[in-house]
């Protein structure tokens, strides 16, 4: 079955960095659709990031310049390197596919940017 598991959140200062990893399987990872993504307390969860299986990406303006999501098809996983945090993104951060019409979700990862 499919499953994605992150890694990587914790509490971070201003302007500090963190890298979060997604770790894939179930599925041919290779050809997929991944995507971040984050929920505030009291938001609906939105698009952080997305990269696809050609290594295209895009991300929301909000986080243009400062995170970098990468794939790495060898060992199924994906990654998301967040510099220049700020604490507006403070969020739960999801890995995503969509597979068959289907999104699929793993548990999250909290990202805490306080000083």
């Amino acid at each position: 079955q499919v499953q994605l598991v992150e890694s990587g959140g914790g509490l971070v200062q201003p302007g500090g960095s963190l890298r979060l990893s997604c770790a894939a399987s179930g599925f041919t990872f290779r050809f997929a659709y991944m995507g971040w993504y984050r929920q505030a307390p009291g938001n609906q969860r939105d698009l952080v990031a997305e990269i696809y299986s050609d290594e295209s990406t895009n991300y929301v303006y909000s986080v243009k310049g400062r995170f970098t999501i990468s794939r790495d098809n060898t060992r199924n996983t994906v990654a998301l390197q967040m510099n220049s945090l700020k604490p507006e993104d403070t969020a739960v951060y999801y890995c995503s596919t969509a597979l068959g019409g289907r999104a699929y979700w793993g548990k999250g990862t909290l990202v805490t940017v306080s000083s």
